[in-house]
């Protein structure tokens, strides 16, 4: 009897075991990206993926929500490398994929797309597919004509070398496919999980919770993020300043590198009696529980997980028009006011005004649950196993 062809006679090893993912960090310092991609992670292992993670560093506020979390460091952690993490990333990455062996190389936001482009180029036809979230604003009017050209150029580089590319919301269909300049069939829309089902309901609990409480006179609002330029508190606490009552107060949970600015204005403006800057908080029940309004100052977003939040706790948000999504989330503006970027009297305005929103928070809980981990790990895997077995 002649031979079978190896082909046919040995099954391909990724085909009998589990979809082998690999996530790259560089550490656990507080932000949205991070945290959904450790979410993603978390949910793909119970479903039994073969998920790893590797980390540029081990350090960070966000290592106390993960204990037990497994991951693989990249590189010798007695060399400092914080203030240049992405070439950190870029020259030890490779020889990690060459060890796993990953069937998806998963890129968790656009911060890390250098990354993801520069694997293409090192590793070529040894690189896996790459999937690619898109979590931040493609359009960019921040940023200076000059540079917005090159950036732009950046967009098509990407979109032309990663293989899927996930917008966070279905707006970002058509943002992607027009600047990135990507074929519509390497676009998928997965709703971003900043979420999941047990948070709404002890969201919902501790927002209950609250009500029944006494609470003093005045209004509260609530800012979540970075202090970073992108966020751009200052017009917020600009904005503040031109509404407050004499008991109205602002909170802005985060840390960052804008903090000195911040609260150099706000000890400008007369304002250390209402502003507080207590840096990073977890969990943000508390908070969430017991303001009035979220409101977000930034100049430009992706689908930001502190609405989704916010959505859950059953809280009203006044938002600049940071993000081609944001009209989206806040469900044509049942949820939330709209402003432009960069108005102060405008996000002053509305401010004023958000307690005169019809706001319904059963729907606002509802409209919370398309953000959840439970529905996009799995949208993720289908992608993620389609191309990998392509």
């Amino acid at each position: 009897m002649n031979a079978q062809p190896a082909a046919l006679t040995q099954a391909d090893p990724a085909a009998t075991r589990p979809l082998r993912i690999l996530t790259c960090l560089h550490s656990f310092a507080p932000g949205g990206v991070e945290r959904v991609a450790l979410r993603l992670h978390e949910a793909w292992r119970a479903q039994g993926l073969d998920a790893r993670l590797v980390m540029g560093r081990s350090s960070g506020v966000m290592k106390r929500d993960w204990p037990g979390l497994a991951f693989e460091l990249l590189g010798s952690q007695r060399v400092p490398h914080a203030s240049w993490e992405t070439l950190w990333m870029i020259f030890h990455l490779p020889a990690a994929i060459r060890r796993i062996r990953p069937d998806v190389l998963f890129c968790a936001g656009n911060s890390y797309t250098i990354v993801a482009v520069s694997m293409r180029l090192l590793l070529g036809k040894a690189c896996p597919p790459i999937v690619a979230k898109m979590s931040n604003d493609l359009i960019r009017n921040d940023l200076p004509p000059p540079a917005r050209l090159f950036y732009r150029m950046w967009l098509r580089i990407q979109g032309r070398v990663i293989d899927r590319l996930v917008g966070m919301a279905p707006p970002m269909r058509e943002e992607i496919a027009s600047l990135m300049r990507a074929p519509q069939q390497h676009i998928a829309v997965i709703d971003d999980p900043s979420l999941a089902e047990a948070d709404i309901q002890r969201l919902a609990a501790a927002r209950s919770a609250a009500k029944a409480a006494p609470r003093g006179p005045g209004r509260r609002f609530l800012a979540i993020g970075r202090l970073a330029a992108q966020k751009n508190f200052g017009l917020l606490i600009d904005a503040f300043s031109r509404m407050a009552g004499p008991d109205d107060r602002l909170a802005i949970i985060g840390e960052g590198s804008a903090r000195r600015a911040l609260e150099a204005q706000v000890e400008r403006l007369g304002l250390t009696a209402k502003v507080r800057l207590p840096g990073h908080v977890s969990p943000l029940d508390a908070e969430l529980a017991s303001a009035d309004a979220l409101v977000l100052s930034s100049d430009y977003e992706g689908v930001p997980a502190v609405v989704a939040e916010a959505l859950a706790a059953g809280l009203p948000i006044v938002t600049t028009r940071c993000s081609v999504s944001m009209e989206d989330m806040l469900g044509g503006g049942r949820f939330g006011l709209l402003v432009p970027v960069g108005d102060a009297a405008a996000l002053a305005q509305a401010m004023q005004d958000i307690a005169k929103l019809k706001f319904d928070e059963t729907a606002a809980r509802d409209q919370s649950r398309r953000f959840t981990v439970e529905i996009a790990s799995h949208g993720y895997r289908a992608l993620m196993e389609g191309l990998a077995h392509a």
